[in-house]
């Protein structure tokens, strides 16, 4: 696991990613910060956030430049195609090969028509999609209508699923980015602290007895937490039910992971009780009791024990039953 980023390297990045959203170049972003390639490239590797915050970059700037490009008046084939984009094509200029598949099933190779998304734009769409986990945003950065991917997805099963895949994969690598932003060591929100905090406003002592009555609770680290808070127009009665159930579930969420946890220890061969068991018997100085030898009397070298015999003493069922029958036998014999 990759060492967390320093405040300098973390301002750094801020300043990278304003660039790059600029101009959607990540070499031109580079020089702007006066940063080397190699760099940015060795932190896009080893942190999954400012990875995802570069690509989301990328996706923004296309989406503008896409839009600037819509805006400008159309030129001839004879000079820079249209809708082009980061060098490459995203719309067809006519002519091209296209296969299409026909109402009976049939595949047939047609001339494109003029203006059709090609497969890079499909591409340049999904790898936004990643990354932004907005289907209108990156449907802006390949630089076409959302309306022509939801089509692509209805009339394609591949497309459809690809879009579902890019979808999950945007959504998962939001969800780590954001569990990163909010570590005391991500530096999000920590700007204020280099900062000297400004004056502080005129106030008279009654107006400024009421501010410290007002956050005496938030400031000394004794306010009520949001969950177990008492909500709007809910009676104690009701508050103290829900944090009854709220106090169970916990505790069966809790019993539900130690019992998954001995399940898998059980499955590995290792003793019960896991690494707390262990660390009481270590406080109590007592040792490993499955090398303690002479506690029981039992001798080893002894056989097991006879079959016919009872195990723990007494008379067996069946052995009770033959006694009585022989019991009953000689009783008739004697002609009682």
């Amino acid at each position: 696991m990759a060492r967390p980023l320093t405040r300098e390297q973390r301002l750094q990045n801020r300043a990278f990613l304003k660039a790059l959203r600029r101009s959607g170049n990540l070499r031109l972003a580079c020089r702007e910060v006066a940063m080397k390639y190699g760099t940015m490239q060795h932190r896009r590797r080893h942190h999954p956030a400012f990875a995802q915050a570069c690509d989301a970059a990328l996706a923004f700037a296309q989406a503008r430049l896409s839009r600037v490009g819509r805006k400008a008046p159309s030129t001839s084939f004879a000079g820079p195609p249209p809708r082009e984009i980061s060098g490459r094509m995203h719309r067809t200029v006519g002519g091209e090969p296209h296969l299409v598949r026909l109402k009976d099933g049939r595949l047939q190779m047609r001339r494109a028509q003029p203006g059709r998304l090609t497969c890079e734009a499909e591409q340049a769409f999904l790898a936004a999609l990643s990354a932004t986990a907005n289907v209108t945003l990156s449907a802006a950065a390949a630089g076409a209508s959302p309306r022509a991917f939801y089509r692509r997805k209805r009339q394609c099963p591949a497309f459809s699923r690809e879009l579902r895949l890019a979808l999950k994969l945007g959504y998962d690598r939001l969800e780590l980015a954001l569990i990163e932003s909010t570590l005391a060591e991500a530096h999000e929100h920590d700007a204020w602290r280099s900062n000297e905090p400004p004056a502080i406003p005129p106030m008279s002592v009654n107006q400024a007895l009421q501010l410290m009555y007002l956050h005496q609770k938030e400031a000394r680290l004794v306010a009520e937490p949001w969950p177990i808070r008492r909500r709007r127009g809910e009676s104690r009665e009701a508050q103290t039910v829900r944090l009854a159930a709220m106090w169970e579930e916990q505790q069966r969420r809790s019993r539900e992971e130690f019992e998954v946890a001995e399940a898998e220890r059980w499955a590995q061969g290792l003793p019960p009780w896991g690494p707390a068991g262990e660390d009481v018997r270590r406080k109590l100085g007592l040792p490993d009791l499955a090398q303690v030898t002479g506690w029981s009397r039992a001798d080893p070298e002894k056989g097991g024990h006879d079959p016919g015999r009872a195990l723990f003493g007494g008379w067996r069922i069946e052995d009770m039953e033959e006694k009585l029958d022989s019991r009953f036998r000689g009783n008739d014999e004697r002609g009682e």
